[in-house]
């Protein structure tokens, strides 16, 4: 299970649309989502069905559990409020302390096992990509000797990122709905919190890859290659699908996913640019682009942004 970790509009989402087309892997979309949004609220998949109608959802809801309604939505929200929090990864991270709530986890890693395990069935992928992002969720599911979980660590420039989380930007499945904003000052602290306990969880021995946005949307051939390799893909993917109309002006060609959240891109098909994006570098307030670098200096420089080591 291949699990893409980082601070939203990092750029996964589009990440997880070009793994989705290599042949083996299959994207799920934002699965800490799946419970309220698609199970409970009947959000549109990928797929523009809404999540009821969708029959590849269907099918792994009836794998997984005889059917999405024996899943106890509201069960699965009180397991999370008590271990997928931030300020639950001292307690997952120490054994001693996690023991205290191991059946608690347990219980709610079990949840995302039958579902990654249904997804690969109903999919014929032996790759299942989850884009949810969670530092706080990739240290639950590396507690499940049942998840082969290896960690792909999306990082963006954190000036980028702050910008980004300042756009109101719509949620087209649920109508009249946003994705949230953050201040500059607090996504760049969540850029901090996110990026540094996904360099624990590498410490602590997950199998993790770190990828930088720039580097991917500049060489995205490379990054899958990278990336498929170390999900233990078949050797030589197809990437087919990956075209370029000269240095730096690469696209893709992408067809329907089934993915139960993310970015409004996972609507997207056809052909689609791969483009950096540096709107912040001249859009950004000074005093924001200032504040952002301030705060996140020593990853800054530690992920190779401001003349540190890549």
């Amino acid at each position: 299970m291949v699990y893409l970790a980082g601070l939203g509009r990092s750029g996964s989402t589009l990440l997880e649309r070009l793994l989705g087309e290599i042949p083996g892997a299959c994207p799920a979309g934002e699965v800490v989502h799946l419970w309220l949004r698609s199970v409970r609220d009947d959000e549109r998949c990928g797929c523009g069905q809404p999540f009821s109608s969708c029959q590849f959802w269907r099918q792994v809801g009836q794998v997984a559990f005889d059917g999405w309604d024996r899943v106890d939505v509201d069960r699965i929200t009180r397991l999370r409020a008590h271990v997928d929090r931030a300020r639950f990864l001292p307690v997952l991270t120490a054994a001693p302390l996690r023991r205290r709530i191991q059946p608690a986890l347990d219980e709610y890693v079990e949840y995302y096992r039958r579902t990654y395990a249904a997804i690969a069935q109903v999919s014929g992928s032996p790759v299942v990509i989850d884009s949810s992002k969670h530092a706080s969720l990739a240290f639950c599911l590396r507690s499940s000797p049942g998840v082969d979980l290896r960690v792909v660590h999306m990082v963006r420039d954190s000036r980028a990122v702050a910008y980004s989380w300042s756009k109101v930007v719509a949620r087209p499945e649920a109508a009249g709905s946003q994705m949230s904003t953050y201040p500059a000052a607090s996504a760049a602290l969540r850029w901090n919190l996110q990026n540094s306990a996904l360099q624990l969880l590498a410490q602590l021995g997950t199998p993790t890859l770190r990828v930088r946005y720039e580097d991917f949307v500049r060489a995205p051939a490379a990054t899958l290659s990278e990336i498929a390799a170390f999900a233990g893909l078949p050797a030589g993917p197809d990437f087919g699908f990956l075209g370029t109309d000269g240095p730096g002006h690469w696209w893709a060609q992408l067809g329907v996913t089934h993915t139960a959240s993310g970015n409004p891109i996972r609507f997207t098909t056809g052909r689609v640019p791969i483009r950096y994006d540096g709107t912040w570098q001249t859009a950004m307030l000074g005093g924001n682009r200032r504040a952002v670098t301030a705060l996140t200096l020593p990853l800054l420089m530690r992920y190779g942004y401001l003349g540190g080591a890549a």
